[in-house]
């Protein structure tokens, strides 16, 4: 497995900054600190998304059997983290995750944030192909779904 070149990862992070009018800050780190493997970040509080090179590879070849296609995915992904910076509601919704809710509303409030984010990621990601693209949001929010599926009404 190897990891995405900086220049090509630089050139997509300008692509897509540029495409989307985004003012956030990009940093491109290799590994996330820690055991979890999170590909990239948005910070609300700096306006600064951290992607992690290490595990964006680590997640390709998980989902895809491979890493042909880590350019596409590396895009993907920073399209995703674009759109919370980007989310007008990000602040809001938030905020009403840290409000004390049952773990149902707490469910919907956290896939709602991450839909939002897809939605504006699609935006930025015309030329990509759907099937692609639907397998990686699928992953994504599995886990969102469950949660929603286990927790008590």
């Amino acid at each position: 497995m190897r990891e995405l070149e900086k220049a090509i990862a630089e050139r997509i992070v300008r692509r897509l900054l540029e495409a989307s009018g985004s003012t956030a800050t990009v940093i491109l780190k290799g590994s996330f600190p820690g055991g979890r493997m999170i590909g990239g970040k948005y910070s609300l509080a700096t306006h600064t998304i951290t992607m992690y090179l290490t595990e964006i590879a680590s997640q390709c070849v998980q989902l895809f059997g491979s890493d042909e296609q880590l350019a596409e995915y590396f895009e993907v992904v920073l399209a995703h983290e674009l759109g919370h910076a980007e989310d007008p509601c990000l602040a809001e919704l938030a905020g009403s995750l840290e409000q004390h809710k049952t773990a149902m509303e707490s469910a919907r409030v956290a896939l709602l944030i991450e839909e939002n984010a897809w939605s504006y990621a699609m935006k930025l990601l015309p030329h990509a192909e759907p099937a692609f693209v639907d397998r990686i949001i699928e992953h994504s929010l599995a886990s969102y779904f469950k949660a929603i599926e286990q927790a008590p009404a």
